[in-house]
């Protein structure tokens, strides 16, 4: 099995590459990101109304937080499996998920934003975290597995 790591040096390696950008992502978010609610969920939310927000930075912020966790889920979805198939398909996927998670989380943000602010916080944490790679790692697996 040591062998078998041995000979996989490089994929590992950029497994680790993409994941390390990930955290740092994750690490950096304050000083990368546009997002009001970052702070706002880490306190007692539920006594306080929304924060003031510009829609348009939001949006960009959001948008470049969900592009970059993409790149490197996409990375290493090929780096893992070495199908091009599924990096395309997984994409088709990315960005069918923004499309919706995106107008979701704005029309909840205008309509039901003080009502059911649970449900923002559930579709923001889609867009701004990498949770689409721990559902594609275990489905492309199993694809690969089975043909």
């Amino acid at each position: 099995m040591l062998r078998k790591l041995f000979n996989h040096k490089v994929r590992i390696f950029l497994s680790l590459v993409f994941v390390i950008i990930l955290i740092l992502v994750r690490a950096y978010e304050d000083n990368l990101f546009y997002d009001p609610f970052l702070n706002y969920f880490k306190t007692d939310y539920f006594n306080f109304p929304l924060p003031v927000i510009n829609n348009f930075q939001l949006f960009l912020g959001l948008f470049f937080r969900y592009f970059l966790n993409t790149l490197c889920s996409l990375g290493i979805i090929y780096v893992l499996f070495k199908d091009f198939e599924a990096v395309k398909f997984a994409a088709i996927l990315y960005l069918l998920f923004f499309i919706i998670l995106i107008i979701a989380f704005f029309l909840g943000l205008y309509y039901f934003g003080q009502a059911h602010k649970m449900t923002l916080f559930y579709i923001r944490r889609f867009l701004i975290q990498p949770l689409f790679l721990l559902l594609f790692l275990p489905a492309f697996y199993y694809q690969k597995q089975t043909n």
